[in-house]
């Protein structure tokens, strides 16, 4: 998948091996390993609120960079140290973005910034590409900044794009039309199989759209106006895109975030694909997400029209054997992804913030493995990365014996809701069998692939290890993804 980085990539994944002392899973409840592979000792975690965050990988590691000027980095995904926060004079990134952005932010009517993206320019400089928002309606205003080192400082290379031009003429020269022109918010500036620099971003209003950009400024080149039209329209709540490829898969992925962003808004991942970066992306259903935009009769942020598209990857969902709520017991609105893989497509990552059952508007950055199932489709493991090996490596791979027992499942459905999914307990038999809550079948292929059918319904993905963070241990998981575009992760009780 396409990395965020070409610089310092070895120095920056060389850690991962080591992470929490190793990389092979240990024995315990969830079955006994083989012989000569050793225990995973018990990680630690060293917490950080980043909304929005957005990756970038240095000689120094992982970054984030999310909304309100926040930052912070990591050496192993396990443990993050804050850099930057708020959009003050003293914030770190910017002599003073005060003054520094003093024009986004008079266009945008707002003293704060909204989701940022750094990426490295073709001459080993870091450009932030920022936004600036008025929250209530779609008056954003979307620029570059340049900096010798990524933790800035950055100066300003000013506004490339802005929305929200109410009854005059927008970017394509058009009167602005919040119901198809985009918010100019959530950028994510990446490089394409072909070579060629590429902007998608975002949010609500119009959709999701795609520029070409020039990488001697990183600004759009001229004429093509807000670009190429992805997914939205009508003020449909789809926000957050990033564009991921896949060399083995051969497939660009276009991931996005549908719903609300705080507690009650029902946030949730979602993704299409598509053999072009310009599209169109179709879901596993086959449908062209061209298509998925609010209904204009309808009140604003119509979510019924839109949520039959795309596979949703994950959504709000609690461990129904958690002892008590809180980080660790599940997600709640979890969302607005970006992602990072190593050169060979060996290790390939999730960054997202979230909240969790119970603690209000509590949000921290969660990283997960991303695998790719046989039939192409991205799955998302079940827990946190911990410093497990990817599922194919030995320290990771099941035996089969060890899937059987009671496991507790979770079904991430279609909907975009408020409501926090709960687990249902099933039995894994050695026949192959699935009772409990459902009925259905299940299959290890090869090493590490997982096919489960229930209710008719075939999901393909992997069988991993993942660290049970509310049990404080190791377990075999599986996560799977149906032709239905449903995704259903799997933990074995301990």
């Amino acid at each position: 998948m396409a990395t965020i980085s070409r610089r310092g990539l070895f120095a920056a994944t060389a850690t991962l091996s080591t992470a929490a002392g190793g990389v092979a899973l240990g024995a315990g409840p969830a079955g006994a390993r083989p012989p000569g592979v050793p225990p995973l000792p018990t990680p630690s975690f060293t917490e950080i609120s980043v909304h929005d965050p957005s990756v970038i990988v240095t000689e120094q590691g992982f970054h984030v960079f999310g909304s309100h000027l926040a930052a912070a980095r990591s050496e192993d995904l396990l443990h993050w140290e804050g850099v930057a926060d708020l959009v003050t004079p003293e914030n770190p990134l910017f002599e003073d973005v005060t003054q520094e952005l003093a024009e986004a932010f008079a266009w945008a009517n707002t003293d704060t910034l909204w989701a940022a993206d750094v990426s490295e320019t073709p001459d080993g400089r870091f450009r932030m590409y920022y936004c600036a928002c008025e929250g209530s309606s779609p008056r954003s205003a979307m620029g570059t900044a340049i900096a010798d080192h990524v933790e800035g400082p950055y100066r300003d290379e000013g506004i490339f794009l802005r929305s929200g031009m109410w009854d005059q003429p927008s970017e394509d020269g058009e009167i602005y039309d919040a119901r198809i022109h985009p918010n100019a918010i959530d950028p994510h500036a990446f490089v394409d199989a072909d070579g060629l620099h590429r902007l998608v971003y975002g949010s609500y209003s119009g959709g999701i759209f795609l520029l070409d950009l020039d990488p001697a400024t990183g600004q759009p080149t001229p004429g093509q106006g807000y670009g190429i039209h992805l997914i939205g329209g009508n003020h449909a709540r789809i926000e957050a895109p990033y564009i991921l490829h896949s060399r083995a898969a051969g497939y660009y992925y276009l991931l996005l975030t549908f719903g609300g962003l705080d507690a009650n808004g029902g946030y949730n991942v979602r993704v299409g694909r598509s053999r072009a970066v310009e599209g169109p992306y179709l879901d596993p259903m086959g449908q062209d997400l061209r298509e998925a935009k609010a209904d204009p009769t309808l009140p604003l942020f119509d979510d019924a029209s839109i949520e039959p598209y795309g596979a949703k990857l994950l959504g709000n969902h609690r461990y129904a054997d958690a002892t008590e709520d809180g980080p660790g017991s599940g997600y709640v609105s979890p969302g607005h992804v970006s992602a990072w893989s190593s050169p060979e497509e060996k290790d390939t990552f999730l960054f997202l913030h979230s909240r969790f059952p119970g603690t209000g508007e509590l949000h921290q950055v969660r990283v997960h493995r991303m695998h790719i199932s046989r039939d192409g489709w991205p799955v998302i493991s079940p827990h946190r990365y911990a410093g497990e090996p990817p599922a194919e490596e030995h320290g990771a791979l099941p035996h089969r014996s060890e899937l059987e027992g009671a496991w507790q499942l979770v079904d991430h459905g279609r909907e975009i809701s408020a409501e926090v999914t709960p687990s249902h307990s099933v039995r894994l038999h050695r026949d192959g069998t699935i009772t409990g809550t459902v009925s259905g079948r299940w299959r290890l292929t090869g090493r590490y692939r997982a096919t489960v059918v229930l209710e008719g319904e075939t999901f393909e993905g992997v069988f991993t290890r993942g660290w049970r963070e509310s049990a404080g241990a190791w377990t075999l998981t599986f996560s799977v993804l149906g032709g239905d575009g449903r995704s259903l992760w799997g933990t074995k009780e301990l």
